[in-house]
C-alpha cells in the first residue's frame, strides 16, 4: 500500500510540474488518503503483535 501512495505521489508531482494542477491535487489527495490507511495498518498491526506474543 505505500507503493501505491508513493505511486501517487510521483503521478502528482508530475502532473504538478507539466501544469496539470486538477490531477497534481487528485493524485496528491490520493497518495494522503493511502499513506493514512498504510499507517494505521501498521501500528495495528505491530499492537497486535506485541499483545499476541507469547510468554516466554
Amino acid at each position: 500500500m505505500l507503493t501505491w501512495a508513493l505511486i501517487f505521489f510521483v503521478v502528482a508531482l508530475i502532473a504538478a510540474f507539466f501544469g496539470f494542477g486538477g490531477i497534481a491535487a487528485g493524485a496528491a489527495g490520493i497518495a494522503k488518503i493511502l499513506f493514512f490507511i498504510f499507517l494505521v495498518l501498521f501500528i495495528a498491526s505491530l499492537i497486535l503483535g506485541i499483545v499476541r506474543r507469547p510468554p516466554v
